[in-house]
């Protein structure tokens, strides 16, 4: 029984106590005063006619009259004259009762009437004894009332007492209540302070548990920040904050070569023109601010879509690539608008300051191959003048689908059933099963080759369609549960979790499979998690709440932020990519791991390898301290 019903049930044991006793006590009180008012009149009417009598002619007629005469009055029950031998000369007995009284009142407070006596004299002699005894239904009656009234009151009374105890436990509940939320998101990995409550003791508790929170959060953001800070130190450019060549160019290859990424996309670099001659007109600190705006402006602009990522490739180059960018010609023009609204239009002293060459690339294409076409671009960006740019389709013939099209082959693919989920294994340190993680993919006509997310959720999201498809998923997964004894993963598209009517249906479908949710796992990209934050903790709270497990994949580009994902509770993060391949031999990134692996275990989080493509890089990994990896090297 919870401590809130214990003390509602002592509040109603001890109101009803009192309120018996109270009751019980009031009408024995008022018993006891009737009986002694029936033995006051008894012998004040047995007075009064005795000395009437007294002072009258003996005959026994008149005092049959008298006697009549007051018995008449309907208030006594017995009313008797007899000699000194007991003889009788008058009496009058009345046994009915015609009060409205339940009989086990009667006999549970009875009320005895003690007979009045009174001498009647004739001179210096006694004549006779009169005795009265007054009827008890009076007393009855008006004792029945007066417990009707006393028990409305008392009523009253309860209703008023248990209204403020109502108002009291509530403000102690409510109070009660946030000290165990907190408790039970502590045990979540919840991490959440509350307002301290007026009651001392709770007070007390919730300052104490607030403490430890804050210390939690303390040490996390330290420990955060540190890592956030060998990060950058090991695979970022100092200068302008950008991923240095080797992140960027392991974040390209994986691009390229992943199973789970677009189809297409675009890569654009920017090259500086003459790097020497721009410090020369503006110095070194002119020159470093110049290089730290234009890594802001290409950050920003990376952050505009999901799994983009711009770096630093050359001292005079910076790089950014889109993923499912099919349009390279406007990302030129974005770009080189974007570059002269914020940076040529500020630098006056400099009439030439950049190139930019865009280029088209598909999902397998060689690194080289790329990066040739890269430098072609730039080159013929240079021949058109200063500060501008080119842009080179793909030589691959790329059928473009118009978005009503897209919009009519994504919707009938969702209600014919033509969404399927491909399964990859996540294996544990000891080389057993974690979960099966669903990768979704698009049959557009019976027979044609199955689409990859890539190729077909960035249209989803530009059309709102994600929520649709996701949740189809999510029933795919639940039937492919209910058929095994494995657990599965499903990913959720940043699109979706932003969608509040996303929220209401998921909550349903889970209630709908209560028993199937504590075997499914939930994963948010980094990227939509922090950027629709507050939908997100929705998000977490609905799961938490089915008893399903949530986490964040491709965790690790934005760790200075990961000081809000301790509200949340996740039971895992996948790293990205970036991080995982080639760790075997990056010695920066593996202190980076290792260290993140033990501030995620602290509080109890699984940390997963994602893109692990060998058997080194596995061994590493588990030496590191990883719980669990998914990759082309990952098989059972």
């Amino acid at each position: 029984m919870s401590l809130m019903r214990q003390l509602w049930l002592a509040v109603i044991v001890s109101t009803v106590m009192a309120f018996a006793g109270s009751l019980v006590l009031s009408i024995w009180s008022a018993q006891g005063y009737l009986t002694q008012q029936l033995e006051r009149k008894n012998d004040d009417v047995a007075n009064s006619l005795g000395l009437s009598m007294t002072q009258q002619e003996k005959d026994p007629v008149t005092i049959e009259l008298q006697v009549t005469a007051l018995f008449d009055t309907g208030y006594y029950q017995t009313i008797s004259v007899t000699d000194p031998f007991g003889k009788v000369i008058a009496q009058r007995i009345q046994d009915k009762s015609e009060a409205n009284v339940p009989s086990w009142f009667i006999k549970s407070f009875p009320i005895k009437s003690k007979p009045g006596l009174a001498q009647i004299s004739d001179g210096w002699k006694q004549y006779g004894m009169v005795t009265v005894i007054s009827h008890t239904q009076f007393a009855y009656q008006a004792l029945w009332e007066q417990a009707g009234k006393l028990l409305f009151w008392f009523c009253a009374g309860g209703v008023g007492v248990g209204f403020l105890g109502t108002l009291v436990l509530r403000t102690i509940g409510r109070s009660l209540n946030d000290v165990v939320n907190q408790a039970g998101a502590i045990g979540e990995r919840r991490f959440i302070t509350i307002a301290e409550p007026r009651t001392p003791e709770l007070r007390a508790l919730a300052r104490a548990m607030n403490g430890m929170v804050d210390r939690v959060r303390q040490m996390f953001n330290e420990v955060a920040a540190r890592l956030d800070e060998l990060l950058h130190r090991v695979n970022y450019d100092q200068l302008t904050g950008l991923p240095n060549r080797d992140y960027f160019m392991t974040h390209f290859k994986e691009q390229l070569t992943a199973d789970e990424v677009a189809h297409s996309g675009v890569l654009a670099v920017m090259r500086l023109d003459d790097l020497n001659q721009i410090n020369d007109a503006m110095g070194r600190a002119g020159t470093d601010n110049l290089l730290k705006e234009i890594g802001q402006i290409f950050t920003d602009f990376s952050r505009q879509q999901e799994g983009a990522l711009a770096g630093r490739v050359k001292a005079g180059e910076i790089a950014l690539v889109l993923p499912g960018e099919g349009d390279s010609r406007s990302v030129a023009q974005r770009m080189e608008q974007l570059l002269a609204e914020q940076l040529v239009m500020n630098r006056v002293e400099l009439s030439d300051i950049y190139h930019l060459g865009v280029v088209h690339f598909e999902h397998g294409a060689n690194v080289g191959d790329i990066l040739s076409r890269v430098d072609h671009a730039l080159a013929l960006a240079q021949g058109q003048g200063a500060n501008t740019s080119y842009a080179i389709e793909s030589d691959v013939q790329v059928s473009i689908i118009p978005g009503e099209q897209w919009r009519a082959l994504l919707t009938q693919a969702v209600t014919a059933g033509n969404v399927k989920l491909i399964f990859y294994p996540v294996i544990k340190q000891d080389g057993t099963l974690l979960h099966r993680e669903g990768m979704v993919r698009l049959q557009p006509e019976p027979g044609k080759q199955l689409m990859m997310a890539g190729d077909f959720m960035p249209v989803a999201a530009r059309l709102n369609l994600t929520a649709q498809i996701d949740l189809e998923v999510i029933r795919l997964a639940l039937e492919h549960l209910s058929t095994i004894v494995d657990d599965v993963a499903v990913n959720l598209s940043a699109e979706t979790i932003s969608n509040w009517a996303f929220h209401a249906d998921l909550s349903r479908l889970l209630r709908s499979h209560t028993g199937l949710c504590s075997r499914l796992w939930f994963e948010v990209s980094e990227y939509g998690a922090f950027k629709h934050f507050d939908a997100f903790m929705d998000i977490c709270l609905i799961l938490k709440n089915s008893g399903c497990h949530i986490g964040v994949e491709h965790f690790g580009q934005r760790l200075s932020e990961s000081q809000k994902l301790t509200e949340l509770g996740l039971d895992y993060v996948k790293i990205h990519p970036g991080l995982v391949r080639g760790i075997e031999e990056n010695a920066g990134n593996q202190e980076f791991l290792q260290r993140f692996c033990g501030i995620a275990h602290a509080v109890g989080v699984i940390v997963i390898a994602v893109g692990v493509q060998s058997d080194a890089e596995l061994l590493m990994l588990r030496s590191l301290g990883v719980d669990g990896a998914t990759g082309s090297a990952i098989t059972l």
